[in-house]
């Protein structure tokens, strides 16, 4: 799902690199208002290493083959921590894997990152109905991983969508587009699933490292 380099014009780039720079110093301000900012990095750390290696579990639906994104993951357990765990994931991709690209960083992160963020809040929802609820945590934690996917599918297409190059020939693309974007559907399902089994897992052995959440 990652935008790689010359798909999108240097003004959506730039751009992307503004927005990114501004939610992460929004979501380092948010980190540092807690009692212990340091207290959860170990945690972010290991996240941050499993988004890094989540792109390249690779899961066939055909006719394609999609891998996994994890940002809802990421967005549920960790909460503004999240985002810039995603945009240091995304730098290490590109630079290493040429997953993405240097020049889309910025839009791969604002495309990945507010998803994260908006299952964060998806997960909230279980305190309207009673944190102790188990049943409703699952449901609050498979929502934020499947709905993080789902976001960041549909924020792709419009951005791919909306950028197609002129010497591509538009209509194959909207179609391959399109039928890559089906792909994800089954997927969002795997990603709520982990992420609710993540969490009713944390929950049980470890239930400190939600307490903030």
């Amino acid at each position: 799902m990652h935008i790689p380099d010359g798909i999108l014009p240097a003004s959506v780039c730039i751009l992307g690199y503004a927005a990114t720079g501004g939610l992460t110093w929004y979501s380092l301000r948010r980190i540092n208002r807690d009692q212990n900012p340091q207290q959860n990095i170990p945690k972010a750390s290991l996240l941050t290493a499993a988004f890094f290696i989540g792109s390249w579990i690779h899961i066939p639906v055909p006719p394609a083959s999609v891998h996994l994104i994890l940002n809802g993951l990421l967005g549920t357990i960790l909460g503004y921590y999240a985002f810039p765990a995603i945009v240091i994931g995304l730098f290490f991709q590109a630079v290493m894997f040429q997953h993405g690209g240097l020049s889309t960083l910025g839009v791969n992160a604002i495309m990945i990152g507010i998803p994260a963020l908006m299952a964060y809040y998806l997960f909230q929802l279980r305190h309207f109905f009673g944190k102790k609820n188990r049943l409703i945590t699952v449901i609050c934690a498979f929502l934020g991983g499947a709905v993080g996917l789902g976001i960041a599918t549909l924020m792709f297409i419009y951005l791919v969508i909306t950028n197609i190059p002129a010497n591509i020939d538009v209509a194959a693309e909207r179609i391959a587009i399109y039928g890559l974007a089906l792909a994800y559907i089954p997927l969002m399902a795997i990603e709520g699933t982990f992420t609710a089994a993540v969490v009713l897992f944390l929950e049980r052995v470890k239930p400190e490292l939600l307490k903030n959440l």
